[in-house]
């Protein structure tokens, strides 16, 4: 696109609409809670996007985090931001979870496929995480793993191996303390 285009759609009477509109929104999350979001986290409305996705009721979450495949979330349960669940495999998050920024949960992995040069395919496994859960912020949850009811998972943790209920872990790899 050339300079002069670029600049003439920037003109343009929706484009700025948009802008004065996002610069509204921006204030208002700015005074009311003191921060700044993404630009599709002032359109889309959390629970509504939950709702969309079949979640349970009263979960919610944000407009940047990726959804593929079968992911089955619970209710009262959040999703922050700039997570990934991947239900490729099949993935299940119980009620009343609250999934940190940065989370990664996986149900595949391709480490076979790449060392076969594709000849193998992605491996798949359930992935299962219970009620009553936190994962704090950058955790990484392998395929296949299952994470009991109510435990706690610290930050950059990489949760390799199932964890039983009520437990408390951190680490990389994740470890029960």
């Amino acid at each position: 696109m050339k300079n002069e285009e670029r600049n003439s759609s920037c003109e343009s009477g929706l484009y700025k609409d948009i802008v004065r509109l996002w610069k509204g929104l921006q204030k208002k999350t700015n005074d009311k809670w003191s921060r700044t979001l993404p630009f599709g986290d002032y359109f889309v409305d959390r629970q509504e996007k939950a709702r969309l996705l079949g979640f349970g009721e009263g979960a919610s979450i944000y407009d940047s985090a990726l959804v593929i495949g079968n992911v089955r979330v619970g209710q009262e349960t959040w999703i922050g931001p700039h997570t990934v669940l991947d239900g490729s495999g099949g993935l299940e998050i119980g009620d009343w979870c609250s999934i940190s920024a940065g989370c990664q949960i996986y149900s595949h992995d391709t480490v076979a496929w790449a060392l076969s040069a594709g000849e193998v395919d992605a491996e798949r496994k359930s992935t299962r995480i219970g009620s009553r859960c936190y994962l704090g912020p950058n955790t990484v949850v392998a395929k296949g793993v299952t994470i009991g009811d109510g435990c706690v998972i610290g930050a950059n943790s990489l949760v390799i191996r199932d964890l039983p209920s009520g437990s408390k872990a951190f680490g990389n790899p994740c470890r029960v303390k």
